[in-house]
């Protein structure tokens, strides 16, 4: 007698087995990288790659890199955006929740950790000696992925120029709000010129100069506490908010530290600390700031407000997506937009290279994980921790 197993329910046996089967191994894939996604978004990105389009096959290269270009032109966190997206597609609307919680809550519970530590010590704990080994590791899963996603996302000299100009731009410092859009226009204008045979118009080329954003003004005093008014406030960040983990920060300090008076500028930076050494979104910043100002309930509240916007975009733009390939007026918008996030990412990686390889350990580490990522294809998340333990053994000696 045989036993199946959940491979073998996705693919024979009735349709309720194999529904059953791909959200259980839906849940798996966002549980497991829940707890060993480090790096932030780029690092997600390129390990969920590894998951599903390497791996698995839920997507192709081409959809993944649309389903990336598409969750960069809404708000929310990208990463946490692109899980719900191919948990959607596995498992229609139960994968899309079992996706989205699997991812988040790992992460979340890891930083309420250390919020309740932090709450009775004053300080949050130390963790260079784990990101040591981490980082390098990271470094070369991000490098693999920027080069099998940029040979789909490149179609051409234009696409080429664009990211690369993305890149440059990145890399001096420019709002990468701004590039993500303009690289999207700048295709779409150019490529509709060449259809026409004709130079794009000057004026079509002017929003891609971007608006300066008025800064928040100070409230004096601290306003009173409440938990619909914790809810209500991350439920807006979290319903408009576009970029890094840094451009999170400014929010947070807007609502937090000025507007309510409920968190110092300390406890903020230490907050934002917290969320970006720990595994899973960068977003669960917010389970910590819920945490000191009310608590475990605090703590879900903030949770829940910031990352239910996403799974209502996702759930609204992921059917759209293949029309938006198709058309002759946003498939180019879309191809923009892919090489201007590659260019991001790789202005990231560059960035974080020069924090994560800092002698030959690290280099080495680097190394090591790119051949076997490349040549052996390991599996990412392995990777992952045994760079930590790398990390490790070189603080215990």
């Amino acid at each position: 007698m045989t036993i199946a197993t959940d491979e073998d329910a996705s693919t024979t046996g009735t349709p309720g087995e194999r529904g059953r089967a791909a959200l259980r191994e839906v849940a798996w894939v966002a549980v497991k990288l829940g707890f060993t996604a480090f790096g932030g978004p780029a690092a997600h990105i390129a390990m969920l790659r590894d998951e599903v389009v390497v791996r698995r096959r839920w997507v192709t290269e081409q959809h993944f890199l649309d389903l990336l270009g598409a969750t960069n032109l809404i708000p929310g966190p990208n990463s946490t955006e692109m899980v719900i997206h191919t948990g959607y597609i596995r498992a229609g609307w139960r994968g899309l929740i079992a996706a989205g919680v699997g991812f988040i809550a790992p992460a979340a519970l890891i930083v309420l950790a250390f919020a309740w530590t932090y709450a009775r010590v004053g300080t949050t704990p130390e963790a260079e000696w784990l990101l040591y080994g981490i980082k390098p590791v990271i470094i070369a899963i991000v490098a693999q992925a920027l080069w099998n996603l940029a040979k789909t996302a490149v179609k051409g000299v234009l696409a080429a120029a664009i990211g690369l100009g993305v890149l440059a731009l990145a890399l001096l410092g420019f709002n990468e709000i701004v590039l993500l859009f303009g690289g999207a226009a700048l295709m779409l204008v150019l490529t509709l010129a060449r259809r026409a045979r004709r130079p794009p118009p000057v004026a079509a080329l002017l929003p891609l100069v971007g608006a300066p954003i008025p800064a928040a003004t100070a409230v004096a005093g601290t306003a009173p506490f409440s938990f619909l008014t914790l809810f209500l406030t991350f439920l807006k960040i979290g319903s408009v908010l576009f970029g890094s983990g840094y451009v999170l920060l400014a929010f947070l300090r807007n609502d937090f530290v000025l507007r309510l008076g409920w968190l110092t500028d300390q406890q903020l930076l230490d907050a934002v600390a917290v969320g970006q050494f720990t595994p899973g979104p960068v977003f669960t910043t917010a389970t910590f700031v819920g945490y000191l100002v009310g608590g475990f309930p605090g703590a879900a509240l903030a949770t829940v407000g910031i990352f239910l916007p996403s799974f209502i975009f996702v759930a609204v733009l992921n059917p759209l997506i293949p029309r938006l390939r198709g058309s002759p007026w946003t498939g180019p918008l879309l191809d923009g937009v892919n090489v201007a996030a590659l260019g991001l990412m790789a202005a990231v990686t560059w960035q974080l290279t020069r924090s994560a390889v800092v002698d030959p350990l690290t280099a080495a580490l680097a190394l090591a994980a790119l051949v076997l990522l490349v040549r052996f294809r390991v599996n990412s998340a392995w990777l992952v921790l045994g760079g930590g333990l790398v990390g490790l053994i070189t603080w215990l000696l």
